[in-house]
């Protein structure tokens, strides 16, 4: 049933088109956007604009997660650092991704550093604020069977604590993911010259509209990708504790 909407926005896409709702330099048909895909590999650069996004993707998505679930596990548990980091990391949290963008440059220059970061930053946020949610909101008696078995610190967060809150942590790093997906176009906006968002900004400034709606689509599709992924081992896991 998945496929059902899908087919339907490229009935209506094509409708569209042919009726002159929107001439071809506005929406091409699908057609062309395929055209637009066979160009792309037969020159080689799908490929390359899709290794440069995907290895930046996984390279600041592991950072941040990492990160996200360390500094998640901390203020989940202590009440203390919850009062220290809490507040700045939720204002931190509103911040527009593009309003990192003029920072990250001045500070790395216009590498693979502020790009990665960036995508970081994007991933951050969601696998942290699920972590301390789910930790803080443990079944407080599991918490004590697990004190009166001598687990204190990191044993008591390894074998209770994180697999008590797994449901909900494996939902935060799927959030985190689908982030770092929204923050690939923000990151590659710094001086790029590859990647998919590279390929988005600049069939917009040379008019090539077919490619602008092939980017689009790459990154939705590899979006779902990813997610569906997260999906399946979230579905595993859940069928194993139960």
């Amino acid at each position: 049933m998945g496929l059902i909407v899908p087919i339907a926005l490229l009935i209506v896409w094509q409708v569209a088109v042919a009726r002159g709702v929107f001439s071809p330099s506005q929406l091409p048909p699908p057609g062309e956007v395929v055209g637009a895909l066979g160009e792309l590999i037969q020159r080689g650069e799908l490929w390359t604009h899709l290794g440069a996004s995907l290895s930046r993707v996984a390279a600041g998505y592991a950072s941040g997660a990492l990160v996200g679930l360390a500094l998640g596990s901390l203020v989940g548990l202590s009440v203390t650092v919850q009062r220290l980091f809490g507040p700045t990391v939720a204002a931190l949290r509103t911040v527009p991704s593009l309003a990192w963008v003029p920072l990250l440059l001045l500070w790395f220059g216009i590498g693979e550093e502020p790009k990665v970061l960036l995508i970081a930053i994007g991933a951050f946020f969601p696998v942290y604020t699920t972590t301390a949610s789910a930790l803080s909101h443990v079944d407080p008696q599991l918490v004590e069977v697990g004190r009166a078995y001598g687990r204190r610190g990191p044993a008591l967060l390894a074998t209770v604590l994180l697999p008590a809150a797994a449901p909900a942590l494996v939902n935060g790093l799927r959030l985190g993911l689908a982030n770092a997906w929204l923050f690939l176009v923000a990151a590659e906006l710094i001086a790029s010259s590859k990647g998919l968002g590279f390929l988005l900004i600049d069939s917009q400034n040379t008019g090539r509209t077919d490619v602008m709606v092939l980017s689009i689509v790459l990154l939705a599709v590899l979006g779902k990708l990813s997610d569906s992924i997260f999906g399946v081992f979230e579905r595993r896991m859940v069928a194993h504790r139960s």
